[in-house]
């Protein structure tokens, strides 16, 4: 079969969502919703299985890895977002990824010393009304190019699951309001470029801050 006949077949399934997602959302959430009006989406907080890396891989590198992903997936998530926002389909905005890893960096804070502060607090230090943690656990490194050589050797993609966790908390009591967690098996998309565009799409169903309905 030719190239584009394996990547079009292999296009149908995509992503495979091996369970529903499992969303929280606090009772009052219609009066933070009042009162928010800029997120700041923090760096992803990406965790790799080692034992999925050659024997003898070095600490550095698979921690290397990950924050490379982190960067990714924190672009592909705000471009996610924004283009959700630009469908008029949120009441607030988002901060800008650049401005946000500016602030961070400006004050000193790694990633480490973010787990040491509130959320309260971090978001008072961005200068926004909440903040978006995200959690994603990959149970392989696998880039775009890695799947698609799969695909061509074998006729089907080495399968990697991911454990996503997204959390919303407020940046004045840095309660959690709104929590969505979600197991994807991916193929071909198995990138962090192509896991965020996938999982938006589930997200953005459930993501709130939607505009009221118009009454009829």
């Amino acid at each position: 079969m030719k190239l584009f006949q394996r990547l079009a077949l292999f296009g149908v399934f995509l992503v495979l969502l091996s369970a529903c997602a499992t969303v929280y959302e606090k009772g009052n959430f219609s009066e933070y919703q009042a009162r928010h009006k800029i997120l700041a989406i923090l760096p992803p907080n990406v965790s790799i299985n080692a034992e999925s890396f050659k024997p003898g891989t070095s600490p550095d590198v698979i921690r290397a890895q990950e924050n490379d992903e982190s960067g990714v997936f924190h672009r592909q998530l705000y471009a996610q977002f924004l283009k959700q926002f630009g469908k008029d389909k949120y009441t607030i905005e988002f901060q800008d990824v650049d401005q946000t890893n500016a602030l961070l960096e400006k004050s000193g804070l790694s990633a480490l010393d973010l787990r040491t502060k509130t959320r309260g607090e971090i978001a008072q230090l961005l200068g926004v009304d909440a903040t978006i943690s995200t959690r994603m656990y990959r149970d392989k490194p696998m880039s775009t190019g890695t799947a698609i050589l799969s695909v061509l050797l074998v006729g089907a993609a080495v399968t990697n699951e991911v454990q996503i966790n997204v959390g919303i908390h407020d940046g004045k009591d840095s309660r959690l309001i709104w929590n969505y967690d979600h197991l994807v098996s991916g193929g071909l998309i198995s990138s962090a470029e192509g896991m965020a565009k996938s999982l938006m799409g589930s997200i953005a169903k459930k993501f709130p801050y939607k505009p009221a309905k118009p009454k009829k």
